[in-house]
């Protein structure tokens, strides 16, 4: 207890930890263009702002992720165990134009080429397998069995990985031991009492409780108790809103050294990604995230509940073993391909299961209207990725010099 505390007195207090979020974040952003991609959302909503009107085809509404980027999605555990590649964070998710996704993913993906220092001639191949794998999500005639055997490299490995965790590799992760706490440090920084005193209330309802629960087959009047608590530092175009982990204990299991349960609130803000006008979403953010994870993910919205934090809105969800993040930064030009293909097809059926038989259809042709003799893959795709690539390279090199120049000033 002593070092714990030894070690708190060095972690920024809570009304500290603002501005060394911010730049825990420009720094995260600088290391890349990948990761400037990756944390930087506005840019990419503001080009879509930009654009002219029909620029883009306007696809059935339906929940999009709405910031589609490879690190958002990986392996995603349901309440039994099975694993699949969903799509991971919905924090932008809206009722929206499927297309934003389509573009979205594949600006990750070209910037992650370009970082594997891959020829431009790659990259325009990529858009043609993304283009190939998100269609046969909507073609009733297409088999995918081909896709599933040529995943990936990083998704064979990710995969493995994932079906192998237990709760052991999750608390060595997460938490570096099996103790029932949370040891503070660059990851896990200390609470105001006022924090925790709200966050020992909130898993006091029964909704919230019995979502710890469930998981672990206990009965609704099992014992739930949270034995810690910390601000987690982590992400990065969501550094600076509320993050927590908090350590449950299941009737005495944890405490007797059997499984951990150890859940992550997130503050759930306003999305930025552009909706429909006219449709109908829930006002509470956390319940549109959770109701977007239903619709997108299914593994992952089965297992998250929205509620009420300090006046603000959150996601409570129980992070499972075999919940990771898809780390996708050197590439080879065969992975390339199949990554785009593979990724696609995942975005592809998160949306077509949203559709009816005659939207899925009316969605394809459009999807495969206007294709030139020199790309196989939509003209306004490959135009989008283009100046999206140009104007990231320059924002990733100009917040690079800001962020130089806040260095040398500090």
């Amino acid at each position: 207890m002593a070092k714990k505390n030894i070690t708190r007195n060095k972690l920024p207090k809570p009304d500290a930890r603002q501005a060394l979020l911010i730049t825990r974040r420009n720094a995260r952003m600088a290391r890349s263009a990948h990761a400037y991609v990756r944390g930087n959302t506005s840019k990419f909503y503001e080009w879509l702002e930009g654009i002219e009107g029909h620029a883009l085809p306007e696809g059935p509404a339906i929940w999009i992720c709405g910031d589609c980027h490879t690190g958002n999605l990986g392996p995603v555990a349901d309440a039994q165990g099975r694993v699949e590649i969903q799509i991971r964070d919905l924090d932008q998710t809206v009722i929206g134009n499927p297309a934003h996704d389509l573009i979205r993913l594949g600006l990750s993906l070209a910037t992650a080429a370009r970082g594997s220092d891959l020829p431009g001639v790659t990259t325009v191949r990529m858009m043609e397998a993304l283009a190939d794998g998100y269609e046969r999500a909507f073609d009733e005639t297409a088999g995918d069995a081909d896709i599933h055997a040529e995943k990936p490299e990083a998704v064979r490995v990710v995969m493995r990985e994932a079906v192998r965790r237990s709760w052991r590799h999750l608390a060595e992760e997460r938490i570096e031991d099996l103790d029932p706490t949370i040891p503070l440090g660059p990851r896990f920084w200390p609470l105001a009492k006022s924090e925790r005193r709200e966050i020992e209330a909130l898993f006091e309802k029964g909704s919230l409780a019995r979502l710890a629960t469930v998981i672990r087959g206990a009965g609704d009047e099992a014992d739930v108790e949270v034995l810690d608590a910390a601000y987690w530092v982590k992400g990065c175009s969501s550094l600076g809103r509320l993050r927590y982990a908090v350590l449950l204990d299941i009737d005495g299991a944890a405490i007797e050294g059997d499984d951990l349960c150890l859940m992550d609130i997130k503050e759930a803000a306003q999305a930025a990604a552009p909706r429909y006008p006219g449709v109908r979403m829930p006002r509470d953010n956390a319940e549109r995230v959770v109701e977007g994870a239903r619709h997108l993910s299914p593994s992952l919205g089965e297992r998250m509940r929205a509620a009420r934090l300090a006046d603000r809105a959150v996601v409570i969800r129980e992070l499972l073993p075999q919940d990771m993040k898809l780390t996708i930064e050197q590439l080879t030009r065969d992975e390339a391909m199949k990554a785009a293909r593979f990724l696609a097809m995942v975005v592809g059926k998160a949306h077509a299961r949203q559709m009816d038989s005659a939207e899925r259809k009316g969605w394809l042709t459009e999807l495969r209207r206007n294709r030139s003799k020199t790309l196989d893959a939509p003209g306004w795709l490959w135009t989008g990725i283009v100046e999206l690539v140009s104007s990231h390279a320059a924002g990733y090199l100009e917040h690079c010099r800001r962020y130089a120049t806040e260095r040398e000033g500090s």
